[in-house]
């Protein structure tokens, strides 16, 4: 290839979707990953006969006309990456202590099971629904505009994004006096955020539980093949993707980035001293952007940057990838739909026991069984269910004892799983440790290492009122020619990613097509 328009560095999500757009528009791009594997936390690894995705679950934005169909469209895979729709009757089914609610794909019928549930508060859950679709109205209409979010800065026309800005969802649900109970279904998929109410931005919370409403989807042929597909459609467009190539160093030409330095990597991420340089007409950073900017020098960044570079990474997590065998999940309760657990209602006090003391005692987690959402083959031999069990995990405290004690570190990730899998019997599936055919447990530390994700963070930087949007960093780094397409550079999640790409590949290409797809 001659020198490229882009050089993509990583080939998460965002990264490698920008890559796609602009090879499928007829740009020479060069996407280079550490990983021997493309995708991000969006690849797949096999242990055995088993494939697991390494941290999706599920995905909104998926339905015609939102950003993944149009991203898919604009690439030509609308038909060969299709999805299938998690049950709008109930796509999470929340579970506490004497309480139960599955949340269904249509506002008024959840302001109507929750009045049902709580009906001296039924009044205020209801204006609660009501606020959080009114809310999602106004962030559906921001603009796609840089140029013209001032006007949101001062609420002319969006009364509630002026509202809430600074507010965090526990802070709206003290404005409408809910009970702690109700409180606790409401966000008890705390995980797809690895943040509790108290923290939470409301707008994160508000796109995704609105987003989901929208509907929740799953790949037929499960991620594996997504990731795929994408890659298939920049290589035939003349793209190129090299694999175990890991940046050492940011190539600088006066005021501007002009490539990258790179170390061929084994099987196990260890440098083989294998060097090369590679330029481009511009840089896209996919990988995290204070890490990159560390590597370039902060000091090359203006202010206004270098503030949002100092961003607070969101909590790791723990993940069991089990699968079961002689045993049908759908006959304890379980479907095409996700399943959330609170061993209380305080969910803040549960995030603070696990994440902070490391105390799973009463734990709060989510349970995933893609394979009773699509049959398709290739996630699970003939017999066999799939069963993720994830929640969240402090990095700090699973690094220090991998490094002093690695039999310490296996059987602290032993523990956490059977403290789940104690509550997974107890209330769900009994005697399901008889049943189990594959375990296999990442840490915050696995996250690191396979996905290099600094502190083995989920969601890049945490998803906190003052680091989400108008706050949030985006691709403009003050250095020309060098742009950030990340998850901490726009939105976390397989649709914010694919949406950060989108406008990336709309600013660089003066293609509008994909500018305003939500």
């Amino acid at each position: 290839m001659s020198k490229p328009d882009f050089l993509v560095v990583g080939s998460g999500l965002a990264g490698l979707a920008f890559a796609a757009l602009a090879a499928r528009a007829g740009r020479r791009v060069l996407v280079l990953e550490a990983h021997e594997k493309a995708g991000g936390y969006g690849h797949t690894f096999t242990v055995g006969a088993h494939q697991f995705n390494a941290q999706l679950h599920y995905v909104w934005n998926v339905g015609e006309g939102r950003t993944v169909h149009r991203f898919l469209s604009r690439l030509g895979l609308v038909d060969a990456v299709p999805f299938v729709r998690l049950d709008v009757d109930g796509y999470d089914h929340m579970r506490i202590p004497g309480f139960s609610l599955d949340i269904p794909s249509d506002f008024d019928e959840l302001a109507r099971r929750l009045a049902a549930l709580f009906p001296s508060h039924a009044g205020a859950l209801r204006a609660f629904v009501a606020e959080v679709r009114a809310t999602d109205e106004e962030l559906e209409a921001i603009p796609s505009s840089l140029r013209e979010l001032s006007l949101i800065a001062h609420g002319h026309g969006y009364r509630r994004l002026f509202r809430y800005r600074n507010a965090t969802l526990g802070a709206v649900f003290d404005r409408f006096a809910l009970p702690l109970e109700a409180r606790a279904l409401l966000a008890l998929q705390w995980p797809d955020f690895m943040l509790p109410p108290s923290r939470l931005s409301f707008f994160a919370w508000v796109k995704l539980f609105a987003g989901y409403a929208r509907g929740a989807y799953y790949p037929v042929k499960h991620f594996e093949h997504v990731i795929d597909e994408v890659v298939r459609v920049l290589r035939e467009s003349g793209g190129a993707l090299l694999l175990q190539r890991k940046v050492t160093r940011f190539l600088l030409d006066g005021d501007r980035v002009s490539g990258v330095e790179v170390e061929h990597v084994d099987d196990k991420g260890v440098g083989t001293g294998e060097f090369e340089r590679m330029e481009a007409n511009a840089v896209v950073c996919n990988m995290d952007p204070r890490a990159a900017a560390c590597m370039i020098g902060l000091d090359r960044f203006s202010r206004a940057v270098r503030a949002k570079l100092d961003y607070e990474y969101s909590a790791s997590s723990f993940v069991a990838y089990l699968s079961v065998k002689d045993l049908d999940l759908r006959a304890h309760g379980f479907g095409a739909f996700n399943v959330f657990h609170g061993s209380n209602a305080d969910l803040d006090g549960a995030f603070a026991a696990m994440h902070d003391r490391g105390d799973y005692r009463a734990p709060s987690f989510a349970m995933s069984t893609p394979t009773l959402v699509s049959s398709a083959e290739g996630a699970a031999p003939e017999g066999r269910q799939i069963l993720e069990l994830l929640t969240v995990a402090n990095h700090q405290r699973f690094l220090e004892k991998k490094l002093d004690d690695p039999h310490a570190y296996r059987e602290s990730k032993s523990a956490v799983l059977s403290a789940l899998l104690d509550v997974v019997e107890r209330e769900y599936v009994p005697n399901i440790r008889d049943h189990l055919a594959q375990r296999t447990l990442g840490s915050p530390t696995t996250s690191e290492r396979y996905a290099r994700a600094p502190q083995g963070n989920s969601y890049g930087s945490a998803m906190t009122p003052a680091q989400m949007w108008p706050r949030r960093l985006d691709h403009d780094t003050s250095i020309r020619d060098f742009y950030f397409c990340n998850a901490s550079a726009g939105f976390a999640g397989f649709a914010g990613t694919i949406w950060t790409a989108c406008r990336l590949y709309a600013r660089l290409t003066g293609d509008e097509l994909l500018s305003r797809a939500r």
